[in-house]
């Protein structure tokens, strides 16, 4: 039989035996395909100015994937070499030269790849499509499916994939021709040393490490950052001293509880356990830290997005705004451009005020977090003119209240306000609270609505009062297109950021369609490499653990059939098999989560109130993180876990 044939075999061999890593690998293919067709398009950088910074963020994220990808097929690829080193001595003994045997496992390995890469290009062209379609949602655009290839990005996808193959695979190739038969022979016997020689050492290295995870997850649920850092530097220490010491600690555990150590099959999962990080305590501790990162990640891009449409929310409730505050109050420029430019079909310009007092700001500031930026008093409203801002955004008409005054605020404050009974006086007029509104009404800036929350008062009201600024605020027949707002705001001579500002007036300027394209390239740009990197960082991590637990398949086997013999039903050793996967693929993820939920529910806490509510809410993130990452992390466990039990059970 010739090299080649002989790698044939043994690459078909090596994709079934292993194809947990064959399918990750693929998946890895259709990832950077994917994302590479999103770098080559020229529709998606079309679809907003701030899109041409998408190829940059992807390119820069791919780096870090490829970089992660390429750990793991180096890992694999070791991983396999010293399994199947046994056979490969073999080779080397029957006639075969070390330069033949590195060679052939080359070429097996190099054919592998290129199957997962040509796999991969074509379940990348359908991911590439989801992707797209993603990204038109975003932009409210329709989506028409278009299957086809991106010459650029298959090469680049290439490039990636032959430097994370030729590297991994060359080290490897050094590493045969230089093996002699011996070291071929027994390699595969050889597992990760103890790093602590010691027992006793290991033995309390373990309760120690126990003591600095309690401390780590105290001092990262203060929600600090300076004590942040120093919960995560203990939880890291925790992580590396427990997988170490855990093959020491469990027995002396057992051995000081003698009851506990025969009940049930606790003997038996743990002994395998013990065995287990005995031959990668630092892998297992590496990969909860991947595990912890992969969460991080995930989080902080849910976090961008509830931060991107929460504030896009508020600011987009009207088609078109501007408001100006300071001396120069005029109007008339903005309204001859509008005027002779932009279909409108109804609009409003009115004035906000400012009551002289702030006792309902004091109220707030004491019963919930709240910044009141420039807003020093209690901003006002005229009735007249909140009824037509109402018609405006499209809100159904509210009622007014004789003798009261109407309260319109965000969300997070409809509770406090509610509570408050203290009535307002203006201009001799005494007015109790009234009912509370809590529709998004462009409250966030110090010339829009008020800050968080509006008082609203009939129009006699108002009189005597200082004005604030003066505000516009229209409905348009169609979107105001990027072109229209780009020469509106040029004609005002503001700066990129919509602000004018001078020593005589302060103007902002908004449009409910910019606002949406603008959250729509914020989440492309950020959250999509993102959740890139934690898909590569779980599959990576997933991926060498399950091939750590299939490589156990043969030893498994000898001891489900030991105790066959011995008189242990299927069923009992079913229970004894799934009970030994889950505390082995609970243990790296435990301590990932004591990481990674403090430092989401952090994050999240840190925009300014009232904008991480609803489906953005610190606990609702939290839960949406976990369960992705779950998702494919238990993936991973019911493949792993059925090849098991499928290979090692005796019939």
């Amino acid at each position: 039989m010739t090299l080649s044939k002989l790698s044939f075999r043994n690459a078909r061999r090596q994709a079934r035996d292993y194809m947990v890593y064959f399918v990750t690998i693929s998946l890895a293919a259709a990832l950077l395909y994917a994302y590479n067709g999103l770098v080559f398009s020229g529709e998606i950088r079309t679809l907003s100015k701030g899109m041409s910074s998408l190829s940059l963020t992807i390119v820069l994220a791919s780096v870090v994937v490829v970089c992660v990808f390429g750990w793991l097929v180096a890992y694999a690829a070791r991983f396999m070499l010293l399994r199947r080193s046994r056979e490969l001595g073999t080779y080397i003994l029957i006639g075969l030269e070390n330069r033949q045997v590195a060679q052939m496992f080359f070429l097996e390995n190099l054919m592998v790849g290129s199957c997962a890469l040509a796999l991969g290009l074509a379940l990348g062209g359908l991911l590439y499509q989801a992707f797209r379609a993603i990204i038109f949602s975003l932009f409210g655009l329709p989506y028409h499916f278009a299957l086809g290839l991106s010459l650029p990005a298959v090469m680049l996808t290439a490039v990636y994939f032959s430097l994370i193959y030729l590297y991994a695979l060359s080290r490897n190739r050094k590493r045969i021709r230089k093996m002699k038969i011996y070291d071929l022979i027994y390699s595969d016997r050889r597992n990760e040393g103890p790093v602590i020689g010691n027992g006793k050492i290991r033995r309390w290295l373990f309760g120690a490490s126990f003591v600095l995870g309690a401390v780590g997850i105290f001092l990262l649920m203060r929600r600090e950052l300076i004590w942040g850092l120093m919960g995560a530097a203990c939880i890291i220490i925790f992580l590396f001293g427990f997988f170490l010491s855990f093959a020491s600690g469990v027995p002396a555990f057992f051995e000081r509880r003698p009851a506990r150590k025969y009940r049930g099959q606790n003997l038996l999962i743990f002994r395998s356990l013990t065995a287990r990080l005995a031959a990668m305590g630092i892998m297992m501790a590496v990969i909860s830290m991947i595990f912890a990162a992969t969460i991080m990640v995930e989080g902080s891009g849910l976090v961008l997005n509830g931060l991107f449409r929460s504030r896009s929310a508020e600011k987009a409730c009207f088609d078109l705004y501007f408001g100006i505050e300071g001396k120069e109050q005029d109007p008339r420029p903005y309204l001859d451009y509008i005027e002779d430019n932009i279909s409108v079909e109804q609009w409003v310009l009115y004035r906000v005020y400012v009551s002289g007092i702030a006792d309902v700001q004091n109220y707030i500031s004491s019963h919930t977090a709240y910044y009141c930026y420039n807003y020093e008093q209690d901003p006002v409203m005229r009735w007249r003119d909140y009824a037509a801002l109402r018609a405006v955004a499209g809100y159904p008409a509210a009622e007014q209240e004789p003798g009261r005054y109407l309260i319109h605020c965000t969300a997070y404050l409809e509770e406090p306000l509610r509570d408050y009974t203290r009535p307002l006086n203006l201009g001799g007029i005494t007015l109790a609270p009234g009912s509370v509104y809590t529709e998004h009404f462009f409250q966030g800036t110090g010339v829009t609505n008020g800050r968080g929350y509006l008082l609203i008062v009939p129009d006699e009201a108002v009189e005597g009062l200082e004005v604030h600024h003066l505000a516009y605020a229209a409905q348009t027949s169609e979107p105001v297109s990027a072109e229209r707002f780009e020469e509106l705001t040029a004609a005002a001579g503001v700066d990129e950021n919509r602000f004018l500002t001078d020593s005589e007036s302060y103007t902002f300027f908004a449009a409910k369609a910019i606002e949406n394209a603008d959250v729509a390239y914020q989440t492309a740009i950020s959250v999509f490499p993102l959740f890139f990197l934690a898909l590569a960082l779980t599959m990576t991590a997933a991926t060498i653990l399950t091939l750590q637990q299939l490589s156990e398949s043969e030893p498994y086997r000898r001891q489900f059939e030991l105790l066959r013999k011995l008189g242990m039903d299927r069923r009992e050793m079913t229970g004894v098999l799934r009970k030994q996967a889950a505390v082995y693929y609970t243990m790296p993820a435990v301590p990932a989560l004591l990481i990674g939920v403090p430092f989401i529910l952090k994050l999240a806490a840190a925009p300014e109130p009232g904008v991480m509510v609803g489906v953005s809410d610190p606990g609702v993130i939290v839960s949406i993180t976990l369960g992705i990452f779950f998702l494919i992390y238990g993936i991973y466990i019911v493949l792993a876990y059925t090849s098991l039990k499928r290979n090692v059970l005796p019939e």
